[in-house]
């Protein structure tokens, strides 16, 4: 009885053994490990472009001639879409809810890890001219 307690015993061992051992050595023919940021998909100068031509500035900021940064945080969700824009600061006159308004509306490449999509918290800074 005891040899049988002590056989069972070491293949409770050995089969736990060989799960730590599999867990440790990954299958390089069939192992795709991506990571990758969320990204405009035009590139970071078209994106810039993209918001100082088409920001719809508000009249006494184009009176002023305000000029600038407005920095945002956003999140890039798995499906593209652009979430929770927050805006970190912006020189006033409703300049910053006019980039916040665009950005919204924008679709980015989402970020991947380990090959699934997954949401990505994105800060921003956006040159500004109201002229």
């Amino acid at each position: 009885m005891r040899s049988f307690i002590f056989f069972m015993c070491l293949q409770v061992i050995a089969c736990r053994w060989q799960v730590v051992f599999a867990q440790q050595t990954p299958d390089k023919q069939n192992m795709q490990v991506t990571t990758q940021d969320a990204f405009y998909p035009k590139g970071d100068q078209a994106l810039y472009t993209h918001i100082m031509y088409n920001v719809k500035y508000s009249e006494e900021a184009v009176k002023k001639y305000i000029e600038g940064n407005v920095s945002l945080s956003f999140d890039v969700m798995p499906d593209s879409t652009v979430k929770n824009v927050m805006i970190i600061s912006d020189p006033g006159y409703g300049v910053g809810d006019a980039v916040k308004e665009l950005v919204e509306k924008l679709k980015f490449v989402p970020a991947v890890q380990m090959g699934i999509k997954v949401k990505m918290n994105l800060v921003m800074d956006f040159p500004v001219k109201a002229h």
